[in-house]
């Protein structure tokens, strides 16, 4: 028989428990956590545990809404059911949580880190992050701005007050280019639930950016490499269950409290990666709409730079109502890059409008 919380006895004693009795060794536990950055009485919350705070903080915030409004790769894509960098958490946190619950790991904390993961993307996609990187004096990370979304931007600069697992796997989740799974095991999180979304991030993106250029036509089924068909298979759902269904078998073969992938399916995503950026993220039509984005970010920053922030009046109506508060050019470049960051693309597209598009008018 299943877990029956007992009426009279303490919920969060009784979730306790449950995590102990049913969790991996190498799970993370609530009891364990290394807590938040501003201490809070967790014996308040009665019904949820810390991860589980976490997780709806995240889901509840300004910031996670706006995500449904941000490039996932196809910059203002005109069918509906393209990615977008919403959707795209939304399934690396499926692909996050199958493979915890396989492994008995705590599905709380891998949703939480998975839900917040990219909560510090800016519009238009890699495009933007490229951009603020190259115009920030300290550089732009979108990882590292996740934290600062939590930390300090969110609820009006009091931030959402995670705990450090769920920071940590937030900062830690980002692999660039880098090896699907480091030989070394460094930069990964430090729980085995923020190295499963790491992986998930990956599987995630690799199938729905092949899905969506199929559908965007791009590439043609046809297109993809016959080495990687072979290992993964050829339909979405089959790609997504291989890369699933190998690292949940081969961890619980190794049992060595490490995530581990066979050869032949690391080879053949390590493919599929190297695959789409030469073929899909390069393509000269993606990289045009990449272009665009860049110069809009460029000309949005300098403008604000010089003379201050534009904001916004009710119901996305824009106005000239210029903030200049700075006392530095140091301040100035971090309230800018965090204004930017903020901005959903087509946010970004209609501040960009007002500043330097005319507006039509006729004489009577």
């Amino acid at each position: 028989m299943g877990f029956i919380p007992v009426i009279g006895t303490s919920i969060r004693k009784q979730l306790e428990e449950r995590e102990d009795q049913l969790l991996s060794p190498f799970a993370a536990r609530n009891v364990n956590s290394k807590g938040r950055r501003i201490p809070e009485d967790e014996a308040l919350s009665e019904i949820r545990l810390p991860f589980q705070r976490d997780r709806d903080r995240i889901i509840h915030s300004k910031t996670f809404r706006r995500l449904k409004h941000k490039t996932q790769v196809f910059l203002a894509p005109a069918g509906d059911h393209y990615r977008t960098r919403l959707t795209h958490v939304l399934e690396v946190s499926q692909i996050a949580r199958t493979i915890a619950a396989a492994l008995c790991l705590n599905e709380a904390l891998t949703e939480a880190i998975a839900l917040g993961h990219d909560l510090g993307h800016t519009p238009f996609g890699h495009a933007g992050e490229a951009t603020l990187n190259e115009l920030h004096p300290g550089g732009f990370r979108h990882y590292v701005h996740s934290l600062r979304v939590v930390d300090f931007l969110e609820k009006k600069g009091r931030g959402l007050n995670l705990t450090w697992e769920v920071r940590n796997g937030i900062a830690r989740h980002s692999k660039g280019r880098g090896d699907v799974i480091p030989a070394s095991g460094s930069g990964l999180a430090a729980t085995l639930e923020g190295q499963v979304v790491r992986l998930a991030d990956i599987i995630a993106y690799v199938n729905h950016d092949l899905d969506d250029a199929l559908r965007a036509g791009l590439l043609n089924e046809q297109d993809v490499p016959e080495v990687i068909c072979k290992v993964v298979g050829v339909k979405h759902s089959q790609r997504i269950g291989s890369m699933v269904g190998n690292i949940i078998v081969e961890t619980l073969t190794a049992d060595d409290g490490n995530l581990h992938i066979s050869e032949p399916m690391l080879e053949a995503i390590t493919l599929l990666r190297a695959f789409l950026y030469d073929n899909v993220y390069r393509n000269t039509w993606v990289h045009n709409e990449f272009i665009k984005g860049q110069r809009i970010i460029r000309e949005l920053y300098a403008y604000f730079m010089e003379n201050g922030l534009v904001r916004v009046a009710g119901d996305g109506w824009l106005i000239d109502d210029q903030e200049k508060n700075w006392s530095d050019e140091k301040t100035a470049h971090r309230r800018v890059c965090d204004y930017i960051a903020g901005m959903t693309d087509r946010y970004a597209l209609a501040v960009y409008e007002h500043l330097f598009m005319p507006n039509p008018w006729s004489v009577r």
